[in-house]
């Protein structure tokens, strides 16, 4: 599906002011509505801003694959908005974690996170997406390279996995949502790893048909 320069910017924006809502709703509750924040604010503020940080990182994710699929190649330039916003809802994420629990203690957050794994692990993983977030300017793609870029943003298929394992261990009983959103992160590299093996197999394949060198006379 080929779109217009005016109608990729239209819907770009669009999208850009759609991944605001969740944020968005959460000041409109607390200023107009804290009912709508259920009984405990606090809570939900975390949870959500956590859920969101996983699905942008999954939306992320899915760009390459959705690309390929569909024939969308204007998907690719969507890939540095979705992971800016993952980061974003991160450290919203945190700082709820920092301000709510720990009224920004830093003692009593420093051993939350040593005692508690789930914490170390979802620290882990927003300490790793400050790099990238750092670096998913124009001007630092040129100052790193397209290469050393490439290699630095990997860090993506670790930080995934780890905000999945903070999720599972957060949860205490029912283990649906996390179980969900592992299954998918499994889809989304495992489509990455099935890639990889079948350009292996077709470089082997143009390998075996190259000519061999002729000796020297």
């Amino acid at each position: 599906m080929a779109l217009s320069a005016r109608s990729m910017s239209a819907l770009k924006a669009a999208v850009f002011l759609a991944a605001l809502v969740p944020v968005a709703r959460i000041g409109w509750a607390l200023a107009f509505d804290p009912d709508a924040l259920g009984a405990n604010p606090a809570e939900f503020i975390t949870r959500s801003t956590g859920d969101w940080t996983l699905r942008f990182l999954l939306l992320t994710l899915a760009v390459t694959p959705l690309r390929k699929a569909l024939g969308w190649h204007w998907l690719a330039g969507w890939r540095r908005m979705l992971g800016l916003y993952a980061f974003f809802y991160g450290v919203t994420h945190f700082a709820s974690f920092v301000s709510f629990d720990h009224v920004f203690v830093l003692a009593e957050i420093l051993k939350d996170i040593v005692k508690r794994p789930f914490i170390t692990v979802g620290v882990t993983a927003l300490a790793l997406m400050l790099p990238l977030a750092i670096t998913s300017t124009d001007r630092m793609v040129r100052r790193l390279g397209a290469k050393r870029w490439r290699a630095r943003h990997r860090l993506v298929y670790l930080i995934a996995p780890l905000g999945v394992l903070h999720f599972w261990w957060m949860v205490k009983a029912d283990l649906t949502e996390p179980a969900i959103y592992a299954a998918l992160l499994t889809v989304l590299l495992g489509y990455r790893v099935a890639a990889r093996l079948r350009e292996a197999k077709r470089k082997a394949a143009r390998n075996r048909r190259a000519p061999l060198p002729q000796p020297n006379a």
